[in-house]
């Protein structure tokens, strides 16, 4: 809570003069999604400034442009709250909901999370694929899971970039690298790996997937 009002306090010079939202984040998106998205948590100067989830920042940028090219958003981009962006079949949670300092939850604002998360689970009927956006997000989806009691499988399902899991529950868990800065500037995730994840989760829905 600290991290997340100070930085709205003393923003970057970018975005002095911006009224921050600087409050936990609720998830976003369509109730009778078929696809969750699981992110790790807000960006202190995205959604932490924004208002919604995976806005306002470079992240974001990948994000929806991902899911606009895969008929998941409306709109390529998302910039603040009221912009319009609309998601369709798609829902996107994060595994903590405040911003955390370097981006780095301690284990305490996970479990004080936790309960956001389990709810959404438990309210979006329909959700058939979990994409999962970095390790920190993959396991804790696991964990609520196991906490939930799922017949999680052991060993557990290790997290990679692709990494498909059909889980006993009926659902499909996809692992993706987050698409930060860190992992888009170096390469390590690129658009074409970053596209394959959706079109993959397309195709678990029954969706086409648009030519290349």
């Amino acid at each position: 809570m600290r991290h997340r009002e100070a930085v709205a306090a003393a923003p970057p010079r970018r975005h002095r003069g911006e009224r921050y939202w600087a409050r936990p984040l609720p998830g976003f998106g369509d109730a009778d999604a078929q696809v969750l998205l699981v992110g790790l948590a807000p960006a202190a100067h995205g959604g932490n400034r924004t208002g919604r989830m995976f806005t306002g920042d470079r992240s974001g940028d990948w994000l929806y442009e991902a899911l606009h090219r895969y008929s998941f958003a409306n709109q390529a981009s998302s910039t603040h709250r009221n912009d319009g962006l609309a998601l369709t079949d798609c829902y996107i949670g994060a595994s903590v909901r405040c911003a955390p300092p370097g981006n780095k939850p301690a284990s305490d604002e996970f479990e004080n999370c936790r309960r956001f998360f389990r709810d959404e689970l438990t309210l979006l009927k329909r959700k058939r694929v979990i994409v999962t956006l970095g390790k920190i997000a993959f396991d804790q989806y696991l964990k609520v899971c196991h906490l939930e009691g799922y017949a999680v499988p052991s060993p557990l399902p290790t997290f990679g970039h692709g990494v498909l899991y059909r889980l006993p529950w009926g659902v499909t868990l996809l692992g993706s690298y987050h698409p930060s800065q860190q992992n888009t500037f170096t390469g390590k995730l690129t658009r074409p790996m970053f596209h394959a994840v959706f079109a993959r989760a397309c195709r678990e829905i029954g969706r086409t997937v648009p030519p290349v």
